[in-house]
């Protein structure tokens, strides 16, 4: 039976969840993403925890070439040495993950510095420029008739998370 190695090109499933057991991110689509034709409850995606940038559901299982840092770093290190249908668990630690969460990413802005017909609202996010033109994802967590609280942190930083991986396929 062949023996996942560095270098080799696999297939896995995965579901990855938080402390609390909610899953955050899966392959596996009955697990915690839907469609319009599911009966889960929700009609799109947007409801069961999947963000449109992709990081919430994929649409099947994930090829990956162990060592290539294209997932977890230690996701990639537990496919080492096994078998296509071995499963295991991943635990990472908040700081090798999202990051740990920091209050110094929590800043105000006045509102007027808002272009267009934006009107906040709390838990909107928006991209703002940064100091080197860079864009920064920010959360707004809170809003006055002034200003706007935005959190520029990672949503699950400061989260340890666990991975449930199944190798499926060495390629």
């Amino acid at each position: 039976m062949a023996i996942a190695k560095k270098g080799d090109l696999v297939v896995i499933n995965y579901t990855g969840t938080l402390q609390d057991g909610s899953i955050f991110d899966t392959t596996i689509k009955e697990t915690g993403c839907c469609d319009d034709d599911a009966d889960c409850g929700c009609n799109d995606d947007s409801d069961c925890g999947c963000d449109d940038d992709g990081c919430g559901c994929e649409t099947g299982p994930m090829e990956l070439t162990i060592g290539n840092e294209e997932f977890f770093t230690q996701v990639e290190e537990a496919l080492v040495g096994m078998a296509p249908g071995d499963k295991k668990t991943v635990t990472i630690p908040a700081a090798d993950a999202f990051g740990e969460y920091d209050e110094e990413e929590v800043f105000s802005i006045s509102r007027d510095q808002l272009t267009g017909d934006i009107v906040p609202e709390v838990g909107m996010e928006l991209e703002l420029t940064g100091d080197d033109d860079e864009p920064v994802e920010v959360t707004v967590v809170e809003v006055t008739a002034d200003t706007l609280t935005v959190d520029a942190n990672h949503p699950l930083a400061g989260e340890d998370i666990t991975y449930e991986i199944e190798l499926l396929e060495i390629k």
